[in-house]
């Protein structure tokens, strides 16, 4: 994980994250640490070549899955996460703001279902708009500057269709002071934030990592179907006369 990165390339990823935020460019880093990589993936700090583990551990236990239904991987990097969600059946969109990481997803996966796209979560395009049944967010919230993140946490929860999830995997703190970074972990208050925007919480794990004693938690959220709600409600009505 990033906290187990060599020193130096934590230096490197905090210096370019803080100069794209002097420039009032907040995710502009990201390409830039993919191209500057120039395919060489010890270069990337989240890229472990498989998928996350807490990803993998929750789609073992929540099989099987209904064939067809839409996936969403947001900031999908090298890809990993979204081949393992394709493996299992879903129809998987995933979308990172860097066009180098696409490629790379693109060259790494040649004969690959998922359909890899640029695009940036400041600015999503509106037919995603609740069109996923499950969706994957995994530690982008954390690496922007909190000035963005209610805009993107409710560009997150947006994806979700109606009945759907959103499974989320982030470092968390706890006291509302601003913290050093990237990685910026949430707070509670952050994190409440998904369910004021129409989400439920249905799990939450907590994860102790590394010796450095980093928080992070694994959060499943749902969103009601309310025309499914509505058609139980009156069914139960009808079985009560």
């Amino acid at each position: 994980m990033f906290e187990q990165q060599p020193e130096d390339l934590r230096f490197y990823v905090k210096q370019l994250a803080t100069e794209a935020l002097q420039k009032s460019e907040a995710l502009a880093w990201f390409e830039v640490l993919y191209t500057k990589a120039k395919g060489d993936t010890a270069k990337i700090p989240w890229a472990k070549l498989t998928p996350h583990p807490y990803l993998q551990d929750w789609l073992k236990n929540h099989q099987p899955f209904a064939s067809g239904q839409k996936a969403l991987v947001i900031g999908c990097g090298l890809g990993d996460d979204a081949e393992a969600l394709a493996h299992l059946g879903f129809e998987v969109t995933a979308f990172d703001i860097s066009p180098t990481a696409i490629a790379w997803c693109q060259e790494r996966f040649p004969n690959s279902t998922v359909n890899y796209v640029v695009a940036d979560l400041l600015a999503i395009p509106s037919q995603w708009h609740q069109a996923f049944d499950f969706v994957f967010e995994c530690r982008n919230i954390q690496a922007l500057p909190l000035n963005v993140r209610s805009g993107v946490i409710s560009s997150v929860t947006s994806f979700v269709a109606p009945g759907g999830i959103l499974l989320l995997i982030t470092r968390v703190r706890d006291t509302e002071v601003e913290p050093s970074g990237p990685p910026c972990p949430l707070s509670d208050s952050e994190l409440a934030q998904f369910e004021n925007v129409g989400l439920q919480q249905v799990e939450k794990l907590v994860f102790l990592e590394s010796e450095l004693d980093v928080k992070q938690v694994r959060i499943e959220y749902q969103r009601h179907n309310y025309l499914t709600d509505l058609n139980y409600t009156a069914k139960d009505e009808f079985l009560m006369q």
